[in-house]
């Protein structure tokens, strides 16, 4: 009887040391975390001083798959040469734009720059993506979200990028 005390308690006093140290670590956690989310807000404040002009465009909003049927024979490399698993298409958050609106073409974007899309219906689309990728020369004036599998379409869509310069743009 004596040894079934002893291992209730130490076991006890286990689970109790083991719950004050992951108390312990869980608030420290909260406490990096809160830290961090204050650094990203006061960044957030910062860039958009720097970089308060944009180019802005009105544009045409729909999705492509990276499939044979979509794209050309290379599904899975975009026009800037990125290689992609196409079975995690939308979590790379990348676009294709119509020629009008690269540089390559006379446009003002590059491959690489970051773009904000704003205005989707349900909002679930907008956000951050970047131009990886060209669209078939019949387009104009339109961004091709890459996707896995999903299908929408959005018309008068506001796409933009922060310039530097005080560079603005409304098409």
């Amino acid at each position: 009887m004596n040894k079934v005390s002893n291992a209730i308690v130490i076991s006890c006093l286990s689970i109790f040391m083991l719950t004050w140290q992951f108390s312990n670590i869980l608030e420290d956690n909260y406490d990096r975390q809160k830290e961090l989310q204050d650094k990203i807000l006061k960044l957030e404040n910062e860039c958009s001083l720097n970089y308060s002009n944009k180019i802005s465009y009105n544009v045409t909003v729909t999705t492509y798959n990276p499939t044979h049927e979509q794209t050309d024979s290379t599904p899975n490399q975009t026009a800037d040469g990125t290689i992609i698993k196409p079975w995690k298409a939308t979590q790379y958050r990348y676009v294709a734009l119509s020629r009008d609106l690269l540089s390559r073409w006379g446009g003002p974007f590059e491959y690489g720059d970051y773009v904000v899309i704003e205005g989707t219906d349900d909002g679930k689309w907008d956000g951050l993506y970047q131009v990886r990728d060209t669209m078939n020369p019949k387009w104009t004036n339109r961004v091709d979200i890459l996707t896995t599998n999903s299908r929408f379409k959005y018309k008068n869509i506001t796409m933009y990028k922060y310039v530097e310069t005080s560079i603005a743009i409304d098409s």
